[in-house]
């Protein structure tokens, strides 16, 4: 990258737009049949560019129709884990805190559909003059707090400063260990002690400059993320802000009953013409937990009384109605249907099958087309040929053991492999989500690898826990389920969190315990390549590497189909998140 003045990000952007349609966060398997965190729709990649200062400028452009009033409803399974936004990296969280939280940077929806990086808080995606070792941003005028008081740059720094503290575990470490070292908590602790990190300064109350040891040309996609969204010091409740966070958005929470219910209502002091992002239509929000996708999905079908006025982030339209619903003329105009950025993997225990034919049969062996007709047929996923999603620069198919060519799997060819191993019998403890489907998805892995010459040994999980069990690193298991998303376009977050062994640690992204120095050094050297292009191109490098390596089994790449009520208008996918968009929903008048 030339050291000019530049605010797009080389090592995304390609001539001017980027084919994507990406974001986020481990998803993780629902309870009941549909996929939660996890589920995002586009029928066809949009493109993403980075904005300009004009672009940057609030107000958001108006939906059509719109009118300010009413309240909107939203139902789903679960409560948000996580509200403070230095804990939140799943992606419904995320998608939530839209609503009453603000990053320096953010995304905008065009009238086409396709995405644009812009200044939130700031008033444009930030600049660097040294090929992205420093960035400095601007912040806008008239940002304020719910109470009326000015977001000021110290607010930034001590946002950023907080991610360090001992109780924030959930949500990204980027900036973290790109400031400070893969132990970024042993070089600082926070902020609670009265020290400040020297990386982030603010020579003003409107200027913020993060100093890296290192270039990272996409810096201002990462600031995108709700992790990095901002928290007033005079505020912060330390653990108790994970329930109620103060608003720097068009709402505020009023209430918050865990597990129960979440209620929002206006933030007088939100200022649309600072805000090029969200549309605040409705008066009023009330969000309701605890209803299984078969309830929503009933519920929306019948639209009858508030459920017309409802919506739902991620209970998808379960399985059991997949077919009525997609055969319904009546439905389709609140149907939202399309491929999703996330694959989904069975990763199979690097630590525990360390021969490679071994892992080949599993591979082989493995019924995705009986799996994926049990969990929502061709509504569920695609077939994968790739751990690295079609959206993401970079992706190359490739399918070196045949998964399109038989996705019901090859029995005979994985005994071969197994025989020339002298493995024919070997174990293969298989953890999963002890719900109706997939009890019956375990059976059907169960009936492949058997015929395979694998004995299948099943240990059903909790869901609750289930990503708490196989994320131990010393686990007892071969064999379990597990999504992955990229945080923003790029091979980087789709393959390095997941595979670069030296990230192996209890409740990391790398499931597989996979640590291979020629995978590690490849990721190293790739994130070197200053043209987008190229760097794209050694990001498919190193996934072919892992296909031949046969380091686990790619399944499918997510699709999703879910529904709404009647009453609703301006609901669509965010195509970043995956996810029923609150930005521009209105109730009909």
């Amino acid at each position: 990258m030339s050291s000019r003045k530049t605010r797009l990000a080389a090592a995304i952007l390609v001539a001017g737009a980027l084919t994507v349609t990406t974001a986020c966060s481990s998803g993780h398997s629902n309870s009941d049949g549909s996929k939660a965190g996890a589920s995002k729709a586009p029928v066809k990649a949009t493109s993403i560019s980075v904005g300009t200062a004009d672009d940057s400028k609030g107000p958001a452009a108006p939906e059509n129709g719109a009118k300010k009033g009413g309240t909107v409803n939203m139902i789903d399974r679960d409560d948000f884990s996580h509200l403070d936004p230095a804990q939140i990296y799943l992606n419904y969280n995320a998608e939530v805190s839209l609503l009453f939280t603000r990053q320096l940077t953010g995304y905008k929806t065009l009238p086409d559909g396709s995405q644009k990086l812009v200044g939130d808080l700031a008033t444009d995606t930030g600049t660097t003059t040294d090929g992205g070792k420093t960035w400095k941003f601007t912040l806008k005028d008239g940002v304020k707090w719910q109470d009326g008081t000015p977001v000021t740059s110290a607010d930034v720094k001590y946002s950023i400063e907080r991610t360090y503290a001992s109780f924030i575990k959930a949500g990204p470490t980027y900036i973290q260990t790109w400031l400070s070292g893969a132990d970024y908590r042993s070089a600082y602790e926070g902020p609670y002690g009265g020290k400040e990190l020297d990386a982030v300064q603010t020579p003003d109350a409107k200027t913020v400059v993060i100093t890296f040891p290192e270039a990272h040309t996409d810096a201002n996609f990462t600031l995108a993320m709700t992790g990095y969204g901002i928290v007033p010091k005079a505020n912060d409740t330390k653990e108790e802000y994970d329930k109620k966070p103060f608003s720097s958005g068009p709402y505020q929470i009023v209430e918050h009953v865990t597990d129960r219910s979440l209620d929002l209502e206006r933030n007088p002091n939100w200022d649309p013409a600072t805000d090029p992002i969200r549309n605040a239509y409705p008066d009023k929000w009330h969000m309701a937990f605890g209803v299984q996708a078969q309830q929503s999905t009933e519920r929306f079908m019948a639209d009858n009384g508030d459920d017309k006025n409802t919506f739902s982030f991620h209970n998808q339209v379960h399985t059991t109605y997949i077919d009525q619903v997609k055969a319904d003329e009546k439905l389709k105009p609140r149907t939202l249907e399309g491929l999703t950025p996330y694959v989904d993997y069975y990763y199979i225990n690097n630590t525990r099958i360390k021969d490679q034919k071994v892992r080949e049969a599993l591979i082989k062996a493995f019924p995705h087309q009986q799996t994926r007709q049990l969990q929502g047929g061709t509504s569920y996923g695609d077939y994968a040929t790739s751990y690295m999603s079609p959206t993401v620069l970079g992706y190359e198919s490739y399918d070196p053991y045949g998964i399109l060519k038989k996705p019901q799997g090859d029995p005979d060819a994985a005994k071969q492999l197994l025989t020339e191993a002298n493995a024919v019998g070997t174990s293969i403890v298989y953890a999963y989500n002890n719900t109706p489907v997939q009890q019956k998805v375990t059976e059907a892995i169960r009936d492949a690898l058997e015929k395979a010459g694998f004995k299948f040994v099943p240990k059903p999980l909790d869901a609750k826990t289930y990503y708490d069990a196989i994320g131990q690193v010393n686990n007892e298991y071969d064999l379990y389920w597990g999504g992955w998303g990229a945080d923003w376009p790029t091979g980087y977050t789709s393959l390095q969190p997941v595979w670069d062994g030296r990230a192996i640690a209890d409740g990391a992204a790398n499931y597989a315990h996979l640590n291979d120095p020629e995978i590690n050094s490849a990721i190293d050297a790739a994130v070197k390549v200053a043209d987008p292009v190229e760097q794209g191109k050694a990001w498919a490098a190193i996934d072919k590497k892992l296909q031949d390596k046969a380091v686990s089994i790619p399944d499918v790449y997510q699709r999703s189909l879910s529904l709404y009520g009647s009453g609703l208008g301006g609901v669509t996918f965010d195509t970043l998140a995956g996810l029923q968009s609150p930005l521009n929903i209105y109730v009909k008048q």
